[in-house]
């Protein structure tokens, strides 16, 4: 399957249901919006950037559930507005109390959440409306300097940072019946399972996208696992040339076949062996097996080879990272042993430091 063409540029958000949504655990309150929020035309711009900026580059979803989508609460919520804007109001207050209900484990934070109307955004060459659901769980203090009886004062106010929206879902009217096309991000990380499987109830559509994402972060994952013995002098940099090679794969070729790849990359049958019980514990994580052939996203091959790193960690408080690609013209590490402080050791060539560049 390939992976949606977007274009979201060409959204306007609109009006808003907003919450403060507290741990009930803790007792906290939940506070809903008496009235949507009409978002004045002068800042409709700077408010719809802030809103969709997060949503850039991310795998596409889609609602789940075990039974019938029409038991699915957020699909139903995102069905009625989409069906009618005038059920922004009870439909936003019910998807906040949805997320109050689910908030009750102790590490799940107080914050501000935004509901959005969004307008005219751009799927498969279609215009299509969307909701926006943002939470911020935390609050910075801005300062401002105002003119006031021919003076300059300077003040300070609590505001939420639009760099730093924690948690976020874009749903967008298409596919409806296979349970919309939905985007999510959740910065907090521990919390992921919550938002996404409890929350959101989501699972990851299996686009080119997806697949391609997730076999190089798997193929990356599988060897940079492979380190060395302890008493092995092999230096932890030749698996991450090993993973750049296995993405080198991806790079060449326009479709993915697994047998060819394990053929290709991983050449003995020990760790081929290994690879397929690697990937059987990602499929049981994800509740789904993979598809062994799909088309390859370029895009995410070149994100999978900026996650690749190598660390070589010492006894002795020393970090060194190595990027795969050092080396590649002429050796820039050499080891060795020190009789006289009977210790082994690491040197590193290097024409210039640009540390400071």
């Amino acid at each position: 399957m390939s992976s949606i063409k977007l274009r979201l540029n060409t959204a306007t958000a609109t009006k808003a249901v907003l919450a403060k949504i507290g741990n009930p655990q803790r007792e906290e309150p939940l506070q809903t919006s008496k009235e949507v929020f009409e978002i004045a035309e002068k800042d409709q711009e700077t408010l719809t950037a802030i809103f969709l900026k997060p949503f850039k580059n991310l795998i596409g979803h889609r609602f789940t559930h075990h039974a019938s989508l029409e038991q699915h609460e957020l699909n139903t919520c995102a069905k009625a507005i989409f069906a009618d804007e005038d059920a922004l109001l009870e439909r936003g207050i019910e998807i906040a109390r949805r997320l109050y209900a689910k908030s009750n484990h102790p590490n799940i934070k107080a914050g501000d959440l935004c509901i959005a109307l969004l307008k005219e955004a751009h799927v498969e060459g279609e215009l299509v409306n969307g909701l926006c659901i943002l939470k911020s769980d935390s609050v910075t203090p801005f300062l401002t300097i105002t003119a006031r009886n021919g003076d300059l004062r300077l003040s300070t106010e609590q505001g939420i940072n639009p760099e730093k929206i924690d948690k976020g879902c874009l749903i967008l009217n298409y596919w409806p019946e296979k349970g919309y096309y939905v985007l999510t991000f959740d910065r907090s990380g521990g919390d992921t399972r919550f938002w996404v499987r409890e929350f959101l109830g989501v699972e990851a559509v299996p686009d080119s996208a997806f697949l391609t994402n997730t076999y190089a972060k798997m193929a990356v994952s599988f060897l940079e696992e492979q380190k060395p013995a302890e008493d092995d002098d092999t230096p932890p940099w030749e698996a991450a040339t090993a993973a750049k090679d296995a993405l080198d794969y991806f790079e060449q070729r326009e479709t993915f076949e697994l047998q060819d790849f394990e053929r290709e990359v991983l050449k003995n049958p020990e760790m081929i062996s290994q690879f397929e019980e690697h990937r059987a514990r990602v499929e049981e994580e994800q509740g789904r097996p993979l598809e062994t052939s799909f088309e390859i996203s370029k895009k995410d091959v070149t994100k999978a080879k900026k996650r690749i790193s190598a660390v070589l960690k010492l006894d002795t408080g020393v970090e060194i990272h190595v990027k795969p690609a050092a080396g590649e013209e002429q050796p820039v590490l050499e080891r060795g042993y020190d009789d006289r402080k009977g210790m082994k050791f690491v040197k590193v060539y290097y024409n210039k430091d640009i540390s400071a560049d």
